[in-house]
C-alpha cells in the first residue's frame, strides 16, 4: 500500500474511515500486518510483557525498544511506525529529547508518550525539533502502581473533565495524535469529537477514530490465560494469521469492532 503519513490519517479521520493499528514487534509480523492494510504499526513497550515475560511494562528500556523498532522497519510495508519511549523515558525534557533521538533514528516516524497535560512543554519541543508525538491518555499501564491496578479512567465527573482539558491542551502544544486507553465510551466519543488529531481507542468504545490492540492479545494467545474486556480474538473462525490480521482490519472498518460489550459504561 502506498506508504502511510500523518497526512494519511488525517484525511481518513476527515473521511470518517477507521484507523487500524495493532502492536508490532518484530520483522515478518510487521511484514504481514502492513500488507493486510494495518496503518500503524505501534512498537509498544507492551513487549516487555508479551514477549519479555514481566508483570509490567516497567522494566523495558530504550534500547529494547529501539532494537525492536529497527526490527519492525525492517519488514514494513509502507505503515506508519509509532514506537513507545518506555519508562521514566519523558521524565524531563531533555530525557525525552534524547531518548527520542534513538527511536527516530532505529525507524520511528512518531514516538508515544504516556501521561497527562504534564507532558504539554516536552511535546511542544518535540515538535519544534521535528519529532511528532502520540500522547496517551486514560489508562496509563506504566503508571499502574499509582492506579493500584488496570482500572478504568475517567468515570468521575472531574476525571472526566480532567481528561477532555488535558487532551485539547496536549492537541493545542502539537500532539500529533491522541490515545485513549480504558476509558467510558461517551468520553472517548466526546475527547474524539473535539480533537482535530486523530483520537485511537484501546477499550473506548467505536466511536473514537481508530483502534488499536495488541498482536498477541488478537491472535488468542496470553501468557496468564485471563483476556481483557476489550479484545477480540481474530483468529477464531480463521485459517491463518494473515487472514486474523485482514479481519481485524475489515471490522474495525465497518464498525462492527469493537462492539458495545467491548467498552465500559460511565
Amino acid at each position: 500500500m502506498p506508504a502511510i503519513t500523518l497526512t494519511t490519517l488525517h484525511k481518513l479521520k476527515a473521511q470518517g474511515e477507521k484507523i487500524t493499528m495493532l502492536t508490532c514487534y518484530d520483522a515478518t509480523f510487521a511484514h504481514a500486518a502492513s500488507q493486510a492494510g494495518v496503518e500503524i504499526l505501534l512498537v509498544g513497550d507492551s513487549l516487555g510483557m508479551v514477549l519479555q515475560g514481566h508483570d509490567s511494562t516497567l522494566p523495558v528500556s530504550t534500547a529494547d525498544m529501539a532494537y525492536h523498532t529497527a526490527c519492525v522497519k525492517r519488514g514494513n510495508q509502507g505503515a506508519l511506525i509509532l514506537a513507545d519511549l518506555p519508562f521514566m523515558a519523558c521524565a524531563t525534557p531533555e530525557q525525552a529529547f534524547a531518548n527520542c533521538t534513538v527511536l527516530m533514528q532505529a525507524g520511528a516516524h512518531m514516538v508515544k508518550l504516556e501521561g497527562a497535560g504534564w507532558l504539554a512543554s516536552t511535546v511542544t519541543q518535540l515538535a519544534e525539533r521535528g519529532i511528532p508525538s502520540c500522547v496517551h491518555l486514560g489508562l496509563t499501564p506504566q503508571s499502574v502502581n499509582v492506579f493500584g491496578g488496570y482500572k478504568v479512567q475517567g468515570r468521575e465527573q472531574a476525571q472526566a473533565e480532567q481528561l477532555l482539558a488535558d487532551a485539547l491542551d496536549l492537541e493545542q502544544a502539537g500532539a500529533a495524535m491522541l490515545l485513549l486507553e480504558c476509558v467510558p465510551t461517551a468520553l472517548a466519543a466526546q475527547v474524539a469529537r473535539a480533537a482535530k488529531v486523530p483520537v485511537i481507542g484501546i477499550g473506548a468504545g467505536v466511536e473514537t477514530d481508530g483502534q488499536v490492540l495488541v498482536l498477541h492479545d488478537m491472535l488468542g494467545l496470553s501468557l496468564s490465560g485471563r483476556t481483557a474486556r476489550f479484545v477480540r480474538n481474530f483468529m477464531s473462525g480463521q485459517h491463518d494469521i494473515s487472514s486474523a490480521l485482514r479481519a481485524y482490519v475489515g471490522a474495525v472498518k465497518d464498525l462492527s469492532f469493537p462492539a458495545s460489550e467491548h467498552g465500559f459504561n460511565a
